[in-house]
């Protein structure tokens, strides 16, 4: 099936608000711009991928997507992921793609094995396969089979609505965990455990200098 991943991407002057107390503004954007930049390769280096759409009002994510050969589209109202996540949802619709996958710019571990593996499990549409964080409530990737099998309601407690809205769209539920998708860095205590990690080359070099 025709897969198109869609990036929503924040402006880095609003993104990894809670971890002001622990990195000066710049640092924070230096580190939002690395983390998307590695998870934009992988997504662009991925066979398996017909495309790769990026949703975003960030200017330099948007000239390195364009640049890279991506689909950049403008996020009209800046109002969270789900919003954003849509408009690259009614692009894969109005492209005709069979499948989207919504991942997050802030899992700089994603790599090509782990979205090999996980389009391959992906069920026959309509389906819809979750990779939760690592803490097993929120949600740090969709895969939807067609692009609208569900809408996407991220944030707390992410899990157990995407749940309640794919057996409410009679779309069958599998649930991932790739240890690449587990991490997603909001907090003094993700970024800790990304230290630990293996993050993209361009989120290793930010973090050796922080």
């Amino acid at each position: 099936m025709r897969t198109l991943a869609i990036l929503p991407v924040k402006r880095f002057e609003i993104a990894k608000t809670r971890l002001r107390e622990h990195l000066e503004p710049a640092q924070r954007s230096r580190l939002a711009e690395a983390m998307v930049v590695d998870v934009l390769d992988a997504l662009l280096e991925s066979p398996q991928l017909a495309g790769v759409a990026v949703v975003t009002n960030e200017q330099t994510v948007a000239t390195v997507a364009a640049t890279r050969g991506a689909i950049v589209l403008r996020d009209p109202t800046e109002s969270g992921q789900s919003s954003a996540a849509l408009v690259g949802i009614r692009h894969a619709l109005a492209a005709g793609f069979e499948r989207a996958l919504l991942v997050p710019g802030d899992c700089p571990a994603l790599d090509g094995d782990t979205l090999a593996a996980l389009l391959q499990a992906g069920a026959p549409p309509p389906s819809v396969t979750i990779v939760s964080d690592r803490h097993g409530s929120g949600t740090n990737a969709l895969l939807l089979a067609p692009p609208d099998a569900i809408e996407p309601a991220f944030g707390t407690g992410s899990f157990a609505r995407h749940e309640r809205l794919a057996e409410a769209a009679g779309a069958a539920f599998l649930v991932e965990s790739p240890p690449a998708l587990l991490l997603d860095v909001d907090t003094p205590e993700d970024l800790a455990a990304l230290r630990e990690g293996a993050p993209g080359a361009r989120t290793r070099a930010v973090l050796e200098r922080l």
